[in-house]
């Protein structure tokens, strides 16, 4: 499954929040949605103290294959 459109406008936590969300909508059911949207959560509250800003970019690049993974691994049980 390829990223959602958008992955490459990234540059901010907050694009990277709202970004994974809709990711969290392609998942198949609603308890695995449920499951990652918290993961999302507590992943965003733990860094919201960063300031470093290449720092901040290996996060949103990490996060972004993170979710292409994901999607991936749900797509293929289908």
């Amino acid at each position: 499954m390829a990223p959602l459109p958008g992955a490459e406008l990234v540059q901010t936590p907050l694009q990277l929040y709202r970004y994974l969300l809709r990711c969290c909508r392609q998942l198949p059911t609603k308890g695995i949605q449920e499951h990652y949207k918290h993961a999302i959560r507590q992943s965003f509250r733990v860094h919201s103290d960063e300031d470093n800003p290449e720092r901040i970019q290996q996060i949103i690049k990490r996060a972004i294959e993170d979710a292409n993974w994901i999607l991936n691994k749900y797509k293929k049980q289908n």
